[in-house]
């Protein structure tokens, strides 16, 4: 029996330690079952109003979500355990910092537009969450478009003249009014939303729910 491609409409932002958690639980969860992914990836701001020299990481999780220093360990340690085991290295080390995310959005639109949505996304993920670049930076954003094999200075003159920003705003202003509040929000087969990390157990049993569903 030939498996359908279910598409699945990602709703996320690179700052999200969740959304790369549930990508990856969502990809195990279709190997698992053998369902082709028709993915697409949609953009989500946590911190718009993040200036350029962002925010230590501790300190703004503690702000924003007025937790203690040592919850905020334990969550780091909760994702970096859950993280290791789908081959994520969350390199939390002193001195992280969370960086506003609308240009490394605008690079992902530009992307897409090279055929390369999906790796570009993967490589900020990787970028941000293990190499602890600066994903805010018109630069780095650029040579992580050179190792894609991608045109850096054709990336750096659409980061710089801004050519993606308006197309980024339309996008994620449409999430916002489906009701898309907070990420990951995943919509299945452009019907079902399911929020927040489901693990591959969890994913698999909506797709395996989405291929029993009559034609």
């Amino acid at each position: 029996m030939t498996m359908p491609q279910i598409r699945v409409d990602i709703v996320s932002d690179i700052m999200c330690p969740w959304c790369i958690i549930g990508y990856k639980e969502l990809e195990a969860a279709a190997a698992q079952t053998g369902v082709t992914l028709g993915l697409r990836w949609h953009p989500f701001e946590l911190n718009p109003d993040m200036g350029p020299d962002g925010e230590e990481m501790t300190a703004h999780i503690m702000r924003k979500y007025g937790i203690t220093q040592e919850q905020s360990a334990e969550n780091r340690a909760v994702l970096k355990q859950r993280g290791a085991a789908l081959g994520i290295d969350f390199a939390f080390a002193p001195g992280t910092r969370m960086r506003n995310s609308f240009r490394a959005h605008q690079l992902i639109d530009w992307a897409e537009g090279n055929d390369a949505q999906h790796d570009m996304k993967l490589a900020l993920f990787a970028a941000h969450f293990s190499a602890g670049l600066n994903v805010d930076d018109i630069a780095t954003l650029a040579g992580i478009a050179e190792t894609l094999g991608l045109d850096a200075s054709d990336a750096e003159a659409a980061l710089h003249e801004g050519r993606h920003a308006d197309a980024v705003r339309r996008k994620q202003a449409f999430w916002q009014q489906q009701g898309i509040t907070g990420v990951p929000a995943m919509v299945f087969a452009q019907q079902y939303l399911v929020t927040g990390a489901q693990g591959p157990e969890g994913y698999a049993h909506i797709l395996h729910q989405l291929v029993a569903e009559p034609a």
